[in-house]
């Protein structure tokens, strides 16, 4: 086997895209799955049918002879076959490393538990409003090094997982957030401690912080220096964006001045309201003209799956949420919505429950849901909560969990479908979920 041998473990679209990055180098690589059949096989072995694989197990023998390993953000650095690589002094990067070595822009890096999507795409229209030539990828949409390009664009717009942060070193971020964090993936991370940790790598080295006032465990260490942008749900102070009372109507503001009415926010809900803060507190810290944030906010509709406005009928709103896959995603989502409607939500939750702590649900359960229909593995789990305030009820398929809401929901109520779980017990990602919600509502006679 060659000398300086590229290992890449794991053949998703991340295990892809350093393929066709590294064997462009003519870089020697081999490839490593756990899978027997990993989703992108038959393209990979059509195109590159010399490079060693080996499928079905993660100890191959082929990670003892590598030089180096390129980890997909799939596969946890506690795998012990990677320790055994790692104890042998084995580099371990992942994709958004090898991006950051070879990055010809600047870069705003973007993670959170939840709104990560819609604040990077919000990021990449502001940008795109300015006139400047941008890429945005990463954990959303395409690959990082696949935004790689001979002439570099005027910058790069990046979402980055707690995954993608652990093994990525050489990030140097012209502006870099955290959103916020709630606990998450306690399947793959001993401690929640453990988690946040890795969310607060994408401080290093960055020239902006952007954070958020209503969550400490975002905020930057002081130890790194950067400069300080603040966004928050509270009235904003100097350097932060927050919401402005005057006259009985709310704005979003900087400091002491109003910037525009959030009632004229395409999306309802607090939750959407914090997102649009802190897109304006990336832009504003990066140098985006204000005005062109502004139209951005305007016009922007939201992304699909994320308290997507599905239907209004007879009297009744129903939001699509599906990438509510964890308790800080539905909590936001019951908070933001449940803060602006006049009647109750009526909340569909359940799927796979990652070892969730679901109790911090049930303060906002309480005050805003009328009725909860559970769905999925952490159904009963759910029941056990929610059933002593609220009513429940169980559906065995989405179907019947929408013929119940649509029997029980008053004039005025919300329909949300907010899992606060994983999908794949009973559908192949969260966007099959959210467009068999979507298809069953709108066929609703």
């Amino acid at each position: 086997m060659s000398q300086n041998l590229h290992v890449i473990v794991g053949l998703g679209e991340t295990g892809l895209s350093c393929v066709r990055y590294l064997s462009q180098k003519g870089i020697p690589l081999a490839i490593i799955d756990s899978r027997k059949n990993p989703p992108h096989f038959m393209d990979f072995i059509e195109t590159y049918p010399n490079i060693p694989v080996s499928l079905g197990k993660m100890d191959s023998p082929l990670l003892d002879q590598a030089d180096k390993i390129i980890l997909s953000p799939g596969v946890s650095l506690h795998e012990p076959a990677i320790i055994k690589q790692l104890n042998r002094g084995v580099p371990v990067v992942g994709d958004v490393e090898l991006f950051a070595t070879a990055a010809n822009a600047p870069i705003i890096a973007i993670t959170g538990t939840n709104a990560k999507s819609t604040v990077t795409t919000l990021v990449g229209q502001m940008a795109v409003e300015s006139d400047l030539n941008v890429e945005v990828g990463g954990n959303l949409g395409i690959p990082s090094l696949d935004l790689l390009r001979v002439t570099p664009p005027d910058l790069y717009v990046l979402e980055l997982s707690s995954f993608q942060l652990e093994t990525t070193n050489s990030l140097r971020s012209q502006v870099a957030t955290v959103l916020n964090v709630t606990p998450d993936h306690m399947d793959r991370y001993n401690t929640f401690n453990d988690y946040y940790l890795a969310k607060q790598r994408i401080y290093q080295n960055c020239q902006n912080a952007v954070c958020n006032r209503d969550d400490s465990y975002t905020d930057c260490d002081d130890r790194y220096e950067q400069n300080k942008f603040y966004f928050t749900l509270g009235k904003p102070q100097q350097n932060e964006f927050g919401l402005i009372e005057k006259n009985g109507q709310q704005y979003l503001g900087f400091e002491a001045q109003e910037l525009m009415p959030i009632t004229d926010l395409p999306i309802l809900g607090r939750h959407y309201q914090a997102n649009a803060l802190a897109a304006l507190a990336i832009g504003y810290a990066y140098g985006f003209p204000m005005d062109k944030m502004i139209n951005t906010l305007r016009v922007f509709k939201g992304l699909p799956h994320r308290c997507q406005l599905v239907r209004k009928r007879d009297g009744v709103t129903w939001y699509n949420d599906s990438k509510g896959t964890n308790v800080g995603a539905t909590l936001a989502a019951i908070n933001g919505l449940g803060s602006e409607i006049n009647g109750k939500l009526i909340l569909i939750a359940g799927g796979v429950g990652k070892n969730a702590d679901f109790s911090s649900l049930v303060p906002a359960v309480k005050q805003y849901v009328r009725k909860v229909i559970l769905i999925g593995e952490a159904a009963a789990q759910l029941d056990i909560l929610f059933k002593d305030f609220s009513d429940t009820s169980f559906a065995n398929t989405m179907d019947e969990a929408v013929i119940i809401a649509s029997k029980d929901a008053l004039f005025g109520d919300s329909v949300l479908l907010s899992p606060a779980c994983a999908s794949f017990d009973m559908f192949n990602n969260f966007e099959h979920r959210g467009e068999v919600f979507t298809k069953l509502v709108q066929d609703l006679s």
